[in-house]
């Protein structure tokens, strides 16, 4: 990612005051993030944060969905390594809204999409993340 990015930037600042405690600033920071879009890359980016900070199944379910959305409209390398961890969220909010048959819907894609991750602690977190979720 390309820290330079203003919206990049505000969601790094976000991601501080999470492992900080400070929910509000960093939901404050998202918001920011998401104003501050002025694409569709940077629309998925701000979107995925916002979609950590919600409160209901429903509005993270909302947000992961624009998130998703949004990585389509741009579909180009930039987002190609995205698709496990947006499928993985949606799996995980769908499952929380007790609807299974959509779940595993994007499980299964989330799976799918898992070798166009690069091995590391990200990819690492994923596959954990996807193992957490098919054992529910």
């Amino acid at each position: 990612m390309d820290l330079t990015n203003p919206v990049v930037q505000l969601c790094v600042e976000g991601m501080q005051a999470e492992q900080e405690g400070r929910a509000d600033v960093a939901g404050a920071l998202f918001l920011r993030a998401w104003q501050a879009a002025e694409d569709d890359y940077d629309a998925c980016i701000a979107a995925h944060y916002l979609a950590r900070q919600q409160s209901t199944p429903e509005d993270s379910l909302h947000w992961n969905q624009e998130c998703l959305n949004r990585a389509d409209l741009v579909g180009d390398e930039r987002v190609r390594g995205f698709y496990a961890s947006l499928h993985g969220n949606l799996a995980r909010a769908y499952r929380e809204l007790d609807r299974p048959e959509q779940a595993r819907e994007h499980y299964l894609l989330a799976v799918r999409h898992l070798d166009d991750v690069p091995a590391g602690p990200y990819r690492d977190s994923i596959t954990y993340a996807l193992a957490e979720i098919s054992e529910d």
